[in-house]
């Protein structure tokens, strides 16, 4: 229930990518620009990215049933896969147009009102990458997160853009509004690699952040020090907002049942409270046990068989 709150945000991108789109397409098409024309095709592929970001967000927040025992916040990778696949065929798309009006240029007209357009566009785009960078961060969502990064790589192209139309309205240099657009071409690959690769990731489960790694250990060592317990087999992964943590802990054998069970209830409470949003899974083991140090492996050995077996 949480994070269904969260869709106002991917409606406040499709707003903006609606708003954004309509301003740039008039720009281009006053001025006959590429530079602005590849500005509008990347405003495109915001709006395709913030329908993506609504659905998925909805399919996040749905609880844990019987299918989905862990929850669906992985459903947030399909979303910035695919707004990253969609930036990178931008990008080839743009490079495309621009090489096509370097080899055929074309003069710009109406270069004033076709800035202006294109600075209130890259406005809008600023003002909702703010709002929905501070979401994305507060409430760990990568959707939200993708989606802002890619709405401030259309802001800093659409200032590239707007300074390549500038140059040629200046110098008469038309050559400078496609090389332009080859720049932002690039830049949005760049960028589109970026949320492809942290999208895979995700879906191949690895690992925390170091700083969240540590700020476990950090916990596991003061127990070490203060209970006289040891832990090993630490590991974390990560799916959407949800953070993931198994240990293994070992206790001196002679602690009851319940003097683990509450060591292990006060451990876990404490790795919550420095690792919001996280599950945590703790394994009791016997300090005095030899096969407690054979299980630290992904894979678990076959057990032994007990003297007198």
């Amino acid at each position: 229930m949480r994070r269904f709150p969260l869709t106002r945000y991917a409606w406040l991108s499709v707003g903006a990518a609606v708003a954004t789109i309509g301003l740039k397409v008039v720009a281009a098409w006053v001025t006959g620009s590429v530079g602005l024309f590849s500005d509008a095709v990347e405003s495109a592929v915001n709006l395709v990215g913030a329908l993506m970001a609504l659905a998925m967000l909805t399919v996040a927040s749905r609880p844990a049933d019987e299918d989905h025992t862990y929850g669906h916040h992985k459903a947030e990778y399909f979303s910035s896969g695919l707004e990253g696949g969609l930036i990178l065929l931008a990008g080839l798309g743009i490079a495309v147009a621009a090489v096509q009006r370097l080899l055929a240029p074309r003069p710009l007209e109406a270069v004033g009102e076709g800035l202006v357009l294109a600075a209130v566009a890259s406005g809008v785009n600023l003002v909702t990458a703010w709002v929905l960078l501070r979401a994305g961060r507060r409430h760990h969502s990568i959707t939200l997160e993708a989606n802002a990064h890619h709405l401030l790589t259309d802001v800093w192209t659409s200032a590239a853009v707007i300074v390549g139309v500038g140059l040629v309205s200046w110098t008469g240099l038309g050559w400078l509004d496609p090389v332009v657009a080859l720049a932002v071409g690039g830049n949005i690959l760049r960028t589109g690699y970026g949320i492809v690769r942290r999208s895979v990731m995700g879906l191949m489960d690895a690992a925390l952040v170091e700083s969240e790694v540590g700020a476990v250990r950090s916990v596991l060592e003061r127990y070490r020090a203060e209970e006289g317990i040891d832990y090993h087999a630490l590991r974390t992964r990560q799916a959407g907002a949800r953070k993931f943590v198994s240990v293994h802990v070992l206790v001196p054998g002679h602690w009851t049942v319940n003097q683990g069970h509450a060591l292990l209830e006060r451990l876990e409470a404490d790795i919550r409270r420095v690792l919001p949003e996280s599950t945590v899974f703790t394994h009791l083991e016997s300090l005095d046990d030899p096969r407690s140090w054979e299980d630290q492996e992904l894979d678990r050995p076959h057990p032994r068989p007990t003297d007198g077996h």
